[in-house]
């Protein structure tokens, strides 16, 4: 019965790794050639979008490609996506540099060259939620008779992480050698450094919302919930027009959903909250905000190095740990209050009694290296 089920990926593997074994015989491996692959976005972003700008000014004589395509769980997107996917091939096959940020699904059914480097700039900070074979056994994670046809998270060369001390859960989770990850920064938040463009960007909030300008800004940026590229219609778990009696003089909301929350969400409460779709990054909202209200997202490892308030508001925990389960402890590892009510998350934002000491330390743990050139540290390696 398994094996039925998997059938079509099955199927899906073999007309992969035959492509690429053709693109290998008919083509040679480019030695100028790096590819950008993701199917998180349309477009290049993040980190990737930092390592591009980078390579492009110290590095000009690489030829760059692009393989971008958000997955599209429709019958015909998913037959769309195989063609993607050998488009992808060619170039796993003929690029000395193919560079990922999040699973993907070709590398793991082929039998890359061994003039090819595979790397996996993960994108996020930290460890928190388990993924890849930490979560084998979990109802979030792959079978056993799924991982006998794909073995995920296989053939990278180098991965790239924040600190020494999360290489051993990306180990586990990547089943590859902790000598094969870097703790040398996460590229995007080098924005965080650049006074200049965090500038500039509050002028473009400003503009875009006028409303915003006398306010201060709380960010709500929770964690995907589903599995693979499946979201459910998502509903706040808060309640707005509260939070707005209580705060909307002083306060605005701004909402960030994950990229694989494909659904709309219905946001009530115009003039205190903001559904922010494709105006602007998570990065810039987390730059601009003042007050980071999150779950499990890993988006608090990143704010920690703004040295701002957090609040965690995680509604649905017990669930989550039985599902997906963390690395840490989630109530010790978490650097500020939690809240599990709207209520409470009123009064802490109102109280404002945020222990900065706790988030320093936090940062410092989690970021050997706090310069703003994570980037540069990145492509030298690689390229240098």
């Amino acid at each position: 019965m398994g094996n039925l089920r998997l059938m079509p990926t099955i199927v899906v593997k073999y007309v992969l790794r035959g492509f690429y074994s053709l693109f290998s015989l008919l083509f040679k491996v480019d030695p100028y050639k790096v590819t950008f692959a993701s199917y998180r976005s349309d477009q290049i972003k993040d980190n990737l979008a930092f390592i591009n700008k980078e390579l492009l000014e110290k590095y000009p004589m690489y030829k760059r490609h692009f393989v971008f395509k958000k997955f599209d769980s429709s019958a015909v997107g998913k037959v769309t996506y195989i063609f993607h996917m050998i488009h992808a091939c060619f170039h796993m096959a003929t690029s000395r540099y193919f560079i990922v940020d999040d699973y993907y699904f070709p590398i793991y059914v082929i039998k890359p060259r061994k003039e090819v480097d595979i790397i996996q700039l993960w994108h996020s900070a930290g460890a928190l939620k388990k993924f890849g074979f930490s979560t084998v056994g979990k109802s979030f994670g792959p079978s056993k008779e799924y991982l006998k046809h794909v073995s995920i998270h296989s053939n990278y060369t180098k991965v790239f992480v924040s600190s020494s001390e999360i290489i051993p859960y990306f180990s586990e989770a990547f089943n590859m050698p902790k000598e094969q990850i870097h703790p040398l920064g996460v590229p995007r938040t080098d924005y965080f450094f650049a006074e200049d463009m965090i500038e500039e960007l509050r002028s473009r909030l400003y503009e875009t919302y006028p409303d915003l300008a006398n306010k201060k800004i709380l960010l709500y940026a929770p964690t995907f919930r589903g599995k693979s590229h499946y979201q459910d219609q998502f509903e706040l778990p808060f309640d707005i027009e509260e939070m707005e009696g209580s705060l909307g003089d002083d306060y605005a909301l701004l909402i960030h959903l994950h990229p694989y929350m494909q659904k709309a969400l219905e946001v009530s409460g115009e003039g205190f909250a903001y559904h922010i779709k494709d105006a602007f990054v998570i990065q810039e909202l987390l730059a601009v905000s003042d007050i980071l209200i999150t779950d499990y997202s890993t988006v608090f490892f990143d704010y920690s190095l703004l040295n701002r308030p957090m609040i965690f508001y995680p509604y649905d925990l017990e669930d989550y740990k039985r599902s997906r389960d963390f690395y840490y402890t989630y109530e010790d590892i978490i650097p500020g209050p939690m809240a599990m009510d709207t209520a409470t998350l009123i009064e802490l934002i109102k109280e404002g009694l945020y222990n900065v000491d706790q988030i320093s330390h936090f940062r410092d743990r989690f970021f050997d290296i706090q310069d703003g050139k994570a980037t540069e540290r990145i492509v030298e390696n690689i390229f240098g």
